[in-house]
């Protein structure tokens, strides 16, 4: 019997990941970017999810279980989920 793989993590970063590039856009477009932090932690959110995709990518593909890039995706994604949280806090706190 053939276990499932778990996807959830690649599905949710990278759906995540094109958030943060959207913000990052965003930001940019509206000329915010010079006048806050924001976008620089919305670029380290965008890193960490990316990565968080890379790992989960080669756990789906690794021949034998690859829990242990599985755990490393949940971590990075986790890191990269709370620094996307932050750069939104930025911008609402940075824009009062």
């Amino acid at each position: 019997m053939r276990m499932e793989r778990p996807t959830h993590i690649l599905n949710a970063a990278s759906n995540l990941l094109g958030i943060a590039l959207l913000i990052i856009a965003g930001l940019n477009v509206s000329h915010i970017a010079d006048k806050s932090f924001a976008d620089e932690i919305a670029w380290l959110a965008a890193v960490c999810l990316a990565s968080s995709c890379l790992l989960s990518y080669l756990s789906l593909r690794h021949s034998q279980p690859g829990r242990h890039f599985e755990d490393w995706a949940d971590r990075v994604f986790l890191i990269g989920l709370i620094m996307l949280i932050g750069s939104i806090v930025v911008l609402a706190i940075g824009n009062r």
